[in-house]
């Protein structure tokens, strides 16, 4: 893996992303319109219409803005982008630092990583030398592609080989807000009960793989794994599963050689689609 070095990488900049909260612009009103509706704020009945029809707009917006951060990232820069999305405490960032670990020589990594407060799992991601872009979102739930976006003006792209996103721990939000990668992993752990699949199939329709994570205390915790595959199987049928211990190493290698050979197809594609 190259090592990251602040002198050659970094674009002088006076925003700093470690405390960004908010978005800057009409579209986080709107987004607050949306909340109040989902969450059972008090809202007239003959409004019900007009919210709804706001909420499909900021969805839309939300989706438009994703692309551009995908054009940017994927056809713009090649650079590969992985996002993981769970609950947090669930492993989403030992795994992506299996995944640091397990880079060649050659490949250039960078990360954004969104936590409601503090800079930890950015502090660990940093420790293996990549670039890391950390986000707090205050009160916000989830990252959206607006804050990727400015996040990413803090890298030269197209130095960039891998990105990993790395969303605020949530079930829930997430899943209406694409961030514009090129997959989408969901970590479910077996601390999270055998019922998590069937409390979030949201998140779960909307992830391209899903990893069951803490394999090794899914008996001591009371967790049956097959039955939260069979979920998953319930209801996306399509979508591959890999069972790892991220801390014990376990499953690593079948997970990693499978988002490996969807990079490789991915630059294959983009190989032929340049010629």
């Amino acid at each position: 893996m190259t090592p990251y070095t602040n002198a050659t990488s970094v674009r002088p900049s006076n925003q700093t992303l470690e405390s960004l909260a908010a978005l800057s612009d009409p579209f986080e009103s709107l987004i607050d319109t949306v909340r109040a509706h989902r969450f059972g704020h008090e809202h007239h009945h003959d409004h019900e219409e007009s919210i709804t029809d706001v909420e499909a707009d900021v969805l839309e917006a939300v989706r438009a803005r994703a692309g551009e951060v995908h054009e940017t990232l994927s056809h713009d820069n090649d650079v590969f982008c992985i996002e993981f999305a769970g609950s947090t405490g669930g492993g989403k960032t030992m795994l992506i630092e299996r995944l640091i670990e397990r880079a060649s020589d050659d490949e250039t990594i960078g990360a954004v990583v969104g936590d409601v407060a503090g800079k930890d799992d950015a502090t660990r991601l940093r420790s293996h030398g990549v670039q890391v872009e950390n986000i707090n979102t205050g009160k916000e739930c989830h990252l959206d592609p607006t804050l990727v976006s400015q996040a990413l003006e803090q890298f030269v792209l197209e130095e960039l080989d891998t990105l990993y996103l790395e969303n605020v721990g949530n079930m829930v939000c997430p899943a209406d807000f694409p961030l514009g990668a090129n997959r989408r992993v969901l970590v479910v752990s077996t601390t999270e009960g055998d019922d998590v699949v069937r409390k979030h199939p949201m998140l779960v329709q909307t992830a391209d793989v899903v990893v069951i994570n803490k394999i090794d205390v899914a008996e001591v915790v009371g967790t049956d794994v097959a039955r939260i595959r069979k979920d998953i199987e319930n209801v996306a049928p399509e979508t591959p599963v890999f069972e790892t211990d991220a801390k014990g190493n376990v499953g690593i290698d079948e997970f990693a050689s499978a988002l490996e050979a969807d990079h490789g197809h991915y630059h294959g594609h983009r190989d032929e689609s340049t010629h």
